[in-house]
């Protein structure tokens, strides 16, 4: 009876170890991948010579054994399959081309142990670039507005018209996407002026890309 019940005993303790050691034997599993934003649009196609504000994509792994959801930016290979619409670097920032349309942003994993041949695991992102009808494009929403707000003495007028100001404030909508320059002339005491909120800004002159609302100042002195 003894033997029959060790016997026993050593096939429950077998069996154990191995359910223990099977559990624990399974490698995480990358099941599939989510990109946050899922998608982006913007306002106006980039313009050469003016800097851009890069949207930072984020790449989710979601993951069995244990069941899990983890932040992969860092491990995911961007890419783009438009960059003259839209353009991603190696750690996941967006920018926008120099054409309107549409682009997919992947992010992939290949889960061979970097093999290209092997199995790949893809998520996507859409972005739409939209602009100016007059390059083809389809405007984004309502005509974004463009404030300049003014500090001192002075005036400041756009290409292409809109702002033309001397008081303390002005704004002016612009077809979304539109490139708009701004040149401040001083007048009384001042003899100079500065500049906030421009893509690019020289001496008199500041440049801008009107994709949404957004205000410059001007500062004479």
């Amino acid at each position: 009876m003894s033997r029959k019940w060790f016997s026993i005993f050593t096939l429950c303790a077998a069996a154990a170890l191995l359910f223990s050691l099977s559990s624990c034997g399974f490698n995480q599993h990358l099941l599939s991948i989510s990109i946050v934003p899922s998608a982006f649009t913007y306002g106006g196609a980039a313009v050469p010579g003016i800097s851009q504000t890069p949207i930072p994509l984020t790449a989710y792994g979601s993951y069995d054994h244990p069941n899990e959801n983890k932040n992969i930016t860092d491990q995911v290979i961007w890419a783009s399959d438009v960059t003259a619409v839209a353009d991603v670097d190696s750690s996941g920032n967006l920018t926008a081309g120099f054409s309107c349309g549409g682009a997919n942003i992947s992010a992939s994993v290949y889960t061979d142990g970097g093999n290209k041949n092997g199995n790949v695991v893809v998520g996507y992102m859409f972005v739409t670039v939209d602009g100016p009808a007059s390059l083809g494009c389809t405007p984004a929403g309502s005509a974004p507005v463009l404030t300049v707000n003014i500090t001192g003495t002075g005036t400041v007028v756009s290409s292409p018209a809109g702002i033309n100001c001397s008081s303390t404030s002005c704004s002016a909508s612009f077809v979304a996407g539109t490139p708009v320059g701004l040149t401040g002339t001083p007048s009384g005491t001042a003899t100079s002026v500065s500049w906030s909120g421009c893509g690019s800004s020289s001496g008199s002159t500041c440049d801008v890309i009107v994709e949404n609302n957004l205000t410059v100042t001007a500062t004479f002195q």
